[in-house]
């Protein structure tokens, strides 16, 4: 696959992921990395008696952050160069991600657009980007984001 023949994928699915669990540890690495130690994220205890989740659950931009790990390997592209997170159009949290729960990536590239410029050319891709949570029915981080390819 080529920046140049992307436009063949558009509309389809480029990627399921394997499941990963989600531990306190990394919550509590991304609470230390981000100074967001609300105790419904550290404190089991607490969660377990006054949330309504009956445990810990994941920051919501934890689970966002795992786009960039769940999406390495969904769609190698031959002649890049350099691949960077570009941004994003849209971010919903439908479902929380309680504490040693499972999540993977789906990814459905919606869209390809290529650029020439005084930076580099290449292209930005545009990923409907889901994180589905093992056993629930809604997933929990649903994503439009916009990868640059450079080439």
């Amino acid at each position: 696959m080529t920046i140049g023949n992307l436009h063949e994928l558009e509309g389809q699915q480029v990627g399921l992921t394997d499941w990963m669990v989600v531990t306190q540890s990394r919550i509590d690495l991304f609470a230390d990395a981000t100074d967001d130690r609300q105790w419904i994220h550290l404190d089991r205890e607490r969660a377990e008696n006054d949330s309504p989740y009956g445990t810990t659950i994941a920051h919501g931009f934890l689970t966002l952050s795992l786009l960039s790990h769940l999406s390495k390997n969904i769609l190698p592209v031959d002649g890049v160069t350099m691949r960077v997170n570009y941004g994003l159009n849209k971010v919903r949290f439908p479902a929380a991600v309680r504490v040693d729960s499972r999540v993977r990536g789906r990814f459905v590239l919606s869209s390809v657009k290529e650029f020439f410029g005084a930076t580099g050319s290449g292209a930005d891709i545009t990923l409907a980007a889901t994180i589905e949570l093992d056993g629930a029915e809604k997933p929990c981080c649903v994503a439009e984001w916009i990868i640059r390819y450079y080439r």
